[in-house]
């Protein structure tokens, strides 16, 4: 044994003492806040005070700090040690808060310098290697906002931690090296980090809209949804093509800007505490919550620790919903609310948690329970009210969020044996690409880079009027009562990104009926 383990360092059994102060990051969902962590060595009977309201996990930081330090040949005090973590008022919870306690500790008994500055995010093991826990990286970006970019976290999120603009981080994996390197009588041990075993993101292979045979209509629907982020509802019968086409979309759609895939990576290390992500996730994701799914796994919640659901887990990308009219009535319409604002608010008895929402939302459903209620619907074995109470899971404040409803007939064998393949998503990427970017240049002058985020007051601006010819037909189709206000201003939304995909100058006659036809056609057809 090394001769240097035997002799453990004891600092100021006996002297005065100062206030060790260090500070960390309290989550309360993807917000953060700093909190100082202050230690004070008195003079009564040995022990370890933790003030500050912190949670079970917090409390049994007691005893990790205890083994830790005398793993990294630096004891804490034999006397009685308080640790007050402020604002008192708040709750914490995480073990991320061990580094910070332990550093404010070694403070207070002058075993450190220079601790207070940067910002401490890691747990520590009983043998004093610094560990990851579930949230470095928003409490990093809570760090840099708060004004503290001097952040000091584990080797293994070294590389999430740098993804953070403006970040500077320090990265160790054993507690002796933190002492070390803030100036206590220590030698580092020589520590060999090893990686968690954990698969290497890799880029699956997307599905190809050129495996989609036929479906012309449904096709330009999705490139639509594509260009202007508008959300689409998908009804036929069983195998039309309906999830085909949805697991398509994420191909068509372009990457997600740095701030959205920061906020997106963000998320799901709140979901699944991954240390392993160490770049940006450009490309939009795609989460498709099996039918069952319960309000919490949708939309967030949990006692306690409140956990985002799919629809942020979906953020910059395709939430898909698969046999929309098996999910719950009231789970369905809880997504009204994040269709609308983009985020999420889950309200709890001691605090407010709010989670960012701008997905894109597809439905797929059948007609009827049965799923051949389509064209004559001579097939159809559902009684008329079987096929009523189905179509009303499916809301009309909800369906009136969603700009395109399409119906997707069944392929014909002509279209499925054509030896002629269809448009790869490559190609239409490119046509989605050079929309946006018109929308974008259109837009900017706004703060806005998306038609589907266009409020009514801007449609009055010059550079967003449609034909007069055009105002007309969406004014009539109001004043009968086609559309709805809402649904007034989506119209708009949808005819400028046909526009846009058609390189008009602004929306026309035929745009405006375009984006009424592909809304109305569903409910027309399904009414009919």
């Amino acid at each position: 044994m090394d001769s240097a383990r035997k002799t453990p360092v004891l600092l100021n059994v006996s002297s005065p003492t100062r206030i060790g102060r260090t500070y960390s990051v309290a989550l309360n969902g993807m917000k953060g806040q700093l909190v100082t962590v202050e230690a004070d060595i008195g003079n009564a009977l040995p022990g370890f005070t933790l003030l500050g309201l912190p949670d079970k996990s917090l409390h049994e930081a007691k005893d990790r700090i205890r083994a830790a330090a005398r793993n990294a040949n630096l004891h804490l005090t034999r006397r009685h040690l308080t640790v007050n973590l402020t604002p008192a008022s708040l709750h914490k919870r995480g073990s991320h808060f061990d580094l910070a306690i332990m550093m404010a500790a070694w403070g207070a008994d002058y075993a450190v310098t220079n601790e207070t500055g940067p910002v401490f995010l890691a747990a520590l093991g009983l043998d004093g290697s610094l560990q990851p826990a579930p949230g470095i990286l928003p409490a990093v970006i809570a760090a840099v906002h708060a004004g503290y970019p001097d952040v000091v976290v584990a080797t293994s999120v070294q590389a999430q931690a740098e993804m953070v603009p403006g970040a500077n981080v320090r990265a160790f994996s054993h507690l002796s090296e933190v002492a070390h390197a803030f100036g206590a009588p220590v030698q580092p041990r020589s520590v060999s980090f090893t990686a968690a075993p954990t698969k290497p993101r890799r880029e699956e292979p997307q599905p190809d809209l050129a495996e989609v045979q036929g479906q012309h209509e449904a096709r330009w629907a999705l490139e639509i949804a594509a260009a202007g982020g508008h959300h689409l509802l998908l009804q036929g019968p069983p195998g039309a093509g309906k999830t085909m086409l949805a697991q398509r979309l994420p191909s068509i759609l372009a990457d997600m800007d740095s701030q959205t895939a920061l906020e997106n990576a963000a998320i799901q290390t709140l979901v699944e505490g991954e240390d392993h992500i160490a770049q940006l996730p450009m490309r939009p994701p795609f989460r498709s919550p099996h039918h069952s799914a319960t309000a919490a796994a949708l939309i967030g919640g949990g006692s306690g620790h409140i956990r985002p659901g799919a629809v942020s887990q979906a953020h910059g990308g395709v939430l898909f919903l698969d046999e929309a009219a098996e999910f719950n009535k009231d789970v369905l319409d809880m997504l009204r609310q994040p269709l609308e604002t983009g985020h999420v608010q889950l309200h709890r008895a001691r605090h407010t948690v709010e989670f960012p929402a701008q997905f894109q939302l597809v439905l797929a459903t059948n007609p009827c329970p049965c799923g051949f209620s389509y064209d004559t619907g001579k097939d159809c074995r559902c009684t008329s009210l079987q096929r009523r109470r189905y179509a009303n899971k499916l809301s009309g404040p909800l369906l009136d969020r969603v700009d395109l409803q399409v119906t997707v007939h069944p392929v014909t064998s002509q279209q499925l044996s054509a030896t002629q393949s269809a448009e790869s998503s490559d190609v239409v990427r490119t046509r989605v690409s050079a929309a946006i970017q018109r929308s974008q240049q259109r837009l900017v002058p706004f703060g806005l880079t998306r038609n589907h985020h266009i409020p009514l007051r801007l449609f009055k601006e010059p550079a967003l009027q449609i034909t007069t010819q055009a105002k007309q037909i969406l004014e009539r189709a109001l004043d009968l009562g086609a559309v709805t206000a809402r649904g007034y201003v989506r119209v708009l939304r949808v005819a400028w990104t046909i526009a846009d995909l058609m390189q008009a100058e602004q929306p026309g006659a035929e745009h405006i009926d375009m984006a009424l036809y592909l809304r109305l056609k569903h409910s027309e057809e399904h009414h009919g």
